[in-house]
């Protein structure tokens, strides 16, 4: 069950707040964005007509996973709502990309910070030249300390700013992000293919900070293009407690819900080899897309399966999509 404390302050912010999104932590440094009148997280929708998802396949085996990158269209079938669609576009050369990179900074993040931001500067470093990422630093409140750029020198800077103190306010940072990429969309001139989109979000802990739910934040995730992935810090010598465990459950539905990964690292040490992971995904990914055969502008939740011919390889992607309405 969700906290009743979390939805009495869900309650509290409709009845005080009715603030538009119109002036994020960019350029009002400090302060938190709030949802538009009548407490209704934006929704952030995908068109009916061209379905699009990005596809990681990657082949059975021990240890790390071995990512399959020359698959050719025809080794994939992709079903909507158990019925099979036609694929219409293809595409297995890496597309730019666009990122946000999203650092907890509350107060039990102190001791493993710095580790963490050298490991997302790593990151950040293998970046190509006609990739963009942005950078939000989140404790009690969620602060864009980069916005979209491809020069790794300006990451690293937002990288090392983040201090750790306060609460966690990982939805608000969610959300900040989401909107961005929505804003980045209008804005982005300079790349001549559609960019993929991929939040890459490191905390320790459940969020307490936050005036928006998890049911609300994992909406607007699942009516977004971006891939989510997770990284759940929680040392080994650290007993076990619900709080951790409820978040451990909330960082793994938004990876799976988007087609992402969750990984839950046991030593701080292994954060570099977790960053190198993605990093590695994310160069070996398939776009598709499809026409829906159901035209219907509802508004309802459709499900995608992906499947592959190949034996012995698995196809990972988002598990559906909402349909527009007219």
């Amino acid at each position: 069950m969700r906290s009743t404390l979390r939805t009495c302050r869900t309650a509290l912010f409709v009845t005080m707040l009715g603030a538009s999104i119109g002036v994020l932590a960019g350029s009002t440094a400090g302060q938190t964005p709030q949802p538009p009148q009548g407490g209704q997280v934006p929704s952030f929708r995908t068109s009916i007509d061209v379905v699009s998802m990005n596809v990681t396949v990657t082949e059975a085996g021990p240890g790390t996973p071995r990512y399959v990158t020359d698959l050719e269209k025809a080794q994939f079938e992709v079903y909507e709502n158990g019925v099979k669609q036609d694929i219409t576009v293809f595409n297995k050369t890496n597309s730019p990309i666009a990122l946000s990179l999203l650092l907890d900074s509350s107060a039990s993040m102190e001791s493993k910070l710095q580790t963490a931001q050298e490991a997302a500067v790593g990151f950040a470093k293998k970046l190509r030249a006609q990739d963009l990422a942005q950078v939000i630093d989140f404790d009690s409140r969620a602060i864009v300390l980069q916005t979209f750029t491809n020069d790794a020198a300006k990451l690293e800077h937002a990288i090392r700013q983040a201090t750790a103190g306060g609460p966690t306010a990982m939805y608000q940072a969610l959300y900040i992000a989401m909107s961005e990429f929505k804003k980045l969309k209008k804005t982005d001139t300079v790349s001549e293919d559609p960019r993929r989109q991929a939040v890459i979000l490191l905390s320790d802990g459940q969020d307490t900070s936050s005036l928006f739910s998890f049911d609300d934040i994992l909406d607007s995730v699942k009516r977004s293009e971006t891939a989510v992935y997770t990284i759940g810090l929680h040392s080994a010598d650290e007993p076990s407690n619900r709080g951790f465990n409820e978040a451990e459950f909330e960082l793994r539905q938004f990876a799976q819900q988007t087609g992402g990964r969750a990984f839950f690292p046991r030593q701080i040490s292994d954060l570099a080899d977790v960053y190198g992971q993605i990093s590695d995904e994310l160069s070996s990914q398939y776009t598709l897309g499809y026409t829906s055969r159901n035209q219907r502008r509802d508004g309802t939740w459709r499900s995608i399966v992906v499947r592959v011919t190949r034996p012995n390889s698995t196809p990972r992607t988002k598990l559906g999509y909402f349909a527009d309405r007219s």
